[in-house]
Parts: structure tokens; sequence; C-alpha cells
């Protein structure tokens, strides 16, 4: 009853009646009753598989009230949340169009992805078919066992349609008995979805097949018009149904331990929340944030307790950002462009802070232990320390580099190894050092949780008005602001923004991690270090595999990628054992001959520089014969512990 009313009030929205425009004309109210006319007439999409083993899918479009003029239809060029252009017009072929009469019309193409249609009666028909084989959250993925789809990849849209309700049939192959997972909006057919505008249907990832579901409700504590929402697990597995039900229990659990972060549920548009979980031997690994909904694909299994881990890990991180980025979203990718590459400066808070939550919440869930988590915080702070990136670009800068390095394929060599840093990991590393800060500053009293809450209640609870769209996303003035309240030191928000996010400096996490009791110290103290590089053995000599760290002390020697070593402190690196063995017998700062042969063929006679192995480990101060004080006991318990239980 509700998801139905919720559906008849967004297709009325903007309807002027008469009477409440007494002094109009005529002409104008003719006018704006075709226009709500035409906003109101949904675009009809109808999907069937005649031949799924084929691994393509037939679509047909009626596009009704066609205004006069050229109608544009597009393929996507790219996806909500990811950011590099995908180019989905590729896999589409055989496209008829024809009017309302069933008359064929020939489109011009201005470009691959676009159909231009001048000569129409008011209507356009499309059929197409298109052509999908992979099974992740970007593209299209078909076969007899299931039609996973993301809609971008695989509908057309008009131009400057945006606005305008649609309407999605399914059709089951010839002989199975699929059914649909999705977060658009349902009718009394379970074959048939709708989606109140075209924003809203790109967002809505769909699994069509035989799935197992599950759901669960969570109550959190909220005064609302109606019942708790659902959350429905629909699982496409090679495992069996209690893998099935345990697996649903897990992702209760994440869903429980990540609503106290934000204090409250999103308003799911539909009072559900669908986890699209595809693990079969072909699908690729992957996880796809939406807003009421998330597509979750691996060739993991449930039954492999080592990549049901990475599973539900990515449960946790897709999940928050309900939250954080599908409604509390950077300017940068608010509206999102379907036709140019999305570039946003906040991507270590998008991306970045969620990788820090998702983990701090399966610890708090109890899915990793204390020396699991500290270990992957000693890989985050390593990357982000002993990476070059970090002396030409800041993490904003890095954000913006998303396009270039988002799931986008590039054929030439790149330097991104020295120039760049994942603003999943550099956001991680800035979203452990807030985090601690505030905690540290203030005796435990204020927490990363609390700024979390804060933007939650300045920009996405307050942009929950229309399914599809935010209303209020943030700008980095805004996320500065809003540390200073949550803070009350303005000066610390600046500085905190200018050293660390907008700058390039890196947060004390030895002194703050000591607080909980946790001691950063090297993993290596004393031993000889080249730079992280990747050698090859190969006959007489290692072969560079790897771009070289800028200024390691492989780098200083001259030493590049392609190159040959092939002598150290006069031994012949004949394997990696021969190289392990000469370090073994050095120091940091031993001077050592090395011989290399640069892939031209030039031999270089050179002196390598051993510098102290700068890796970092992480570990707590009872397992290295310290004791826990009460202080850090305190402080570890209210930055760890399940706020479930508070």
């Amino acid at each position: 009853m509700i998801k139905r009313v919720a559906v008849l009030f967004i297709f009325i929205v903007g309807i002027s009646p008469a009477w409440a425009q007494p002094f109009d004309s005529e002409l104008a109210r003719d006018a704006r009753e075709s226009v709500a006319q035409d906003k109101q007439a949904p675009i009809e999409y109808r999907l069937s598989f005649p031949a799924p083993q084929h691994r393509w899918m037939q679509v047909e479009v009626r596009f009704p009230n066609v205004p006069n003029g050229t109608l544009q239809l597009r393929m996507a060029r790219t996806s909500p949340g990811r950011y590099a252009l995908h180019e989905f017009a590729k896999n589409v072929f055989d496209v008829t169009i024809v009017n309302g009469k069933g008359q064929p019309i020939a489109p011009t193409r201005p470009d691959p992805h676009q159909w231009d249609i001048a000569a129409h009666d008011g209507t356009v028909v499309v059929t197409y078919k298109v052509f999908g084989d992979r099974t992740d959250g970007t593209y299209l993925g078909i076969d007899d066992m299931h039609a996973h789809i993301n809609i971008p990849a695989a509908l057309m849209f008009a131009r400057g349609w945006f606005e305008r309700p649609a309407r999605v049939t399914f059709v089951r192959p010839p002989g199975k008995d699929w059914k649909v997972a999705t977060q658009l909006f349902p009718t009394n057919d379970p074959l048939v979805y709708t989606a109140p505008n075209i924003h809203y249907l790109m967002d809505s990832p769909t699994d069509f097949s035989n799935f197992m579901l599950r759901t669960f409700t969570v109550d959190d504590g909220q005064k609302r018009a109606g019942p708790p929402p659902t959350f429905r697990v629909a699982l496409t597995h090679d495992g069996t149904q209690a893998e099935a039900d345990a697996f649903a229990k897990d992702v209760e659990r994440i869903v429980r331990e990540s609503i106290p972060v934000f204090g409250e549920l999103p308003a799911f548009d539909t009072n559900t929340y669908t986890f699209l979980s595809v693990y079969l031997p072909w699908a690729n690994g992957d996880g796809m944030e939406h807003r009421n909904s998330t597509s979750l694909t691996s060739s993991g299994a449930l039954r492999n307790p080592q990549q049901r881990a990475g599973l539900i890990g990515t449960v946790a991180h897709e999940f928050f950002h309900a939250w954080n980025m599908e409604r509390l979203r950077s300017a940068g990718v608010e509206p999102f462009d379907f036709e140019e590459a999305d570039m946003s400066d906040d991507l270590w808070l998008g991306e970045g802070f969620t990788n820090y939550f998702d983990g701090l919440i399966q610890h708090r869930a109890g899915f990793t232990t204390l020396e699991g988590f500290a270990g992957e915080l000693a890989g985050v702070i390593n990357t982000v320390q002993l990476s070059p990136g970090r002396i030409f670009r800041s993490a904003v800068d890095m954000s913006r580099l998303a396009p270039f390095v988002d799931a986008a394929a590039s054929i030439d060599r790149t330097a991104w190894p020295n120039l760049f840093i994942s603003y999943y990991t550099y956001g991680q590393a800035i979203g452990l050092g807030l985090d601690l800060s505030l905690r540290d500053r203030s005796n435990g009293k204020t927490s990363g949780d609390d700024y979390m809450r804060a933007l939650w209640a300045r920009f996405g609870r307050p942009g929950q008005k229309e399914p599809g769209k935010v209303t209020t996303p943030y700008s980095i003035d805004g996320l500065k602001e809003t540390l200073a309240t949550v803070s009350g030191d303005r000066n610390f928000a600046n500085n905190f923004f200018a050293q660390f996010v907008e700058g390039r400096q890196i947060v004390d996490y030895t002194r703050l991690l000591e607080r909980a009791g946790l001691i950063v110290r090297k993993r290596a103290a004393g031993r000889p270090f080249v730079g992280q590089v990747q050698l090859t053995p190969g006959g007489s000599s290692l072969r560079v595999g790897s771009l070289v760290p800028w200024e390691s002390p492989l780098y200083k020697a001259g030493v590049a990628q392609d190159d040959q070593l092939v002598n150290l402190d006069g031994t012949d690196l004949t394997s990696m054992l021969a190289f392990d063995q000469i370090m073994a017998r050095h120091k940091a700062g031993d001077r050592v001959s090395l011989r290399f042969v640069r892939r031209s063929g030039e031999a270089v006679n050179a002196t390598l520089e051993l510098e102290e192995d700068p890796r970092v480990e992480i570990v707590p101060v009872e397992k290295i014969g310290g004791v826990l004080n009460d202080d850090q006991k305190r402080f570890r318990e209210s930055w760890l512990n399940s706020l479930q239980k508070r």
C-alpha cells in the first residue's frame, strides 16, 4: 500500500490545477498542461531474453508524447558509482526504429553513442539487442542462469527526458521461472516495475534469476509513518540454502552496526534495501553502491572462509555508501553526468572514509580481530607514507584523477605508481587520522562518528526529498565548516584540511595510536632496503618488472623498469635467493657495488646505498610485553567497541 501510494504521488507532482492560477492565459495553461502530460507519460521498456545462453538481451523502448523536433537517443558512457568512461554503446546492435504507426524511421548518427530521430509522429519505438558477458556492478551479464543488469549498460535514454517516469517489463526466457530483484518500484505484476524519473532508473541495478531470497527488518528507533524498512538479500550462488541463511545473518550484523555511526537509517524510497549478491565462478569481483540497493559480485564462494570474509567486507563498504555517497554526496557528482566522465574533489571522503569505516564496522561487529584490524591500518599507513605520489599531489588532487583510474583501461605505460595514491587508501588514512585526532583532543568525547553524523544532519538527511536526486550536495568548504562545528575549533578544522586534505602532510599516527595502546614500530628495523620493486629471475640476472619508486635507492642508482640487475656486491644475481643472501649480510647505510644492463643494452656500474626498511607494523602493547593502562583501555574501547552496546 505505502509503495503504491509513493509511486502515484511521484507521478502527479508538478500538476498545476486550473483553480490555482485563475489569471493565466488559456495559452499558458495549455502549455503547462502539455508539459505536465508529457512528464507523466512514462517511457516504456520491455526486456526479453530469447536466447540467454548467447549472452544478449532484447530491448524494446517506447517514447510517447515526443515533442516536435529531434529526439536524441543515447547510450550512457558511464554509470553511477563509476567515474571513468565505459562506452556502453559498443555492445548495442541490430537497432530498428519505427514511429507510432510502425513505419520505419532512419536515424542520423552524430556520434557513436547517439541516434537522432527528426521525422516522427509523436511516438518513437526503438528495438535493439545488447550483448553482455561481464557479471559485475558496471556492465551487463547474461547467461542461462541469470541476467545481472546494470541499467546504463543496457537501456537507451532520451536526452532532456530525465524527469520522465519509466515503466519496465521483464519477460522470462523460455522455460525459466526467473524473478526480479531490484530497487525499482513494484506494481501488482511481479514482472513490471516503475521508476519516478530516469535518474532513478539509471541508478537501479536488477538481477533477474531464480535467486535465493532472505529478508529481515531493522528498527533504527526513529519515528516513522510506516513500518521499519525491510532488507532483502537476493543471492545467486552455487552454494547451499544453509550458506544463504548464514550470509543473511552476517549481512544483518553489518547493517545493525552501521546505523549508530549516523544515528538513523536513510529514508529508503521504497522502504526496502536490496543486496543483489551474485557469487559465481565466472562473476567478476565488484561492489557498486546505489540509492536503495547494492550490486555485489564475486567469483568467491561463501563456503570458503577467506573468500567469505572478503565478501562481507564488500557488504560493509557498499552499505555504508547508502549514507556516504548516495545521499551524503559531493557537488562534483550531483547530478551525475551519463555523457562525460564525472570528476569530484572529494572521493577521499566518499570512498576513503567509507573504506575506513567499513573496516571499523567489521571490527566492531566482531568479524575481525584487533590484530587483523591493526594489520589493515598498518598497510594503509605504509602505502600513504611511502608512496612517491604524495610528493606531487594531495588527497583532493588524487580524487580528481578518478576518471583515469576507476576501472579505466590503458594500453600505454604510465607513471601512476610514482604519481598516484588511490583515494580509497589516501582517504582511509585521513579518516583514521581525523577520528583519532578528534578523540585525542577531546579525551574521547568527540570522534569521527560524530563528524559523519554531523555531515549527515547537514547534507545527507535534508537531501532525500526526491528519489534519484540529492538536493543538498556538499563542497569542501561545507566539509571544513562542519568539522569546525564538531570540534569546536575553527583553527583545528582549517589546519587539518590545509595540512592533510589539501596539503600533503601525514598525521602523527605513532602518537595517536599509542593512546589506544597500539604501538607503531618498524617491522624490519635495521634491515636494508632498496625500494618496493618487482624483481623477476631470468637466466643470469633479475629483471626489474615494475616502475622503480621515486627517490628509492635503486632510483638514485639509475635503475629503471626493464633493466637487468646482473651483479650486486660482487655476486651474480642468478636468483632471488642470491639477492636475499646479499641483503642479509648488509645493514642500512652500507654502500655496495651494482652492475646492471639497461633495456637499451648499455652496461652500467653503479653504487647502491642501502636504506633502512621504512615499513611499519602496528601491534597491541600487551602483545609485546607492555601493559595496557586504564587510559589506553578506555580510549581503545570507546573507539573499537560496538556502538550498539552503548
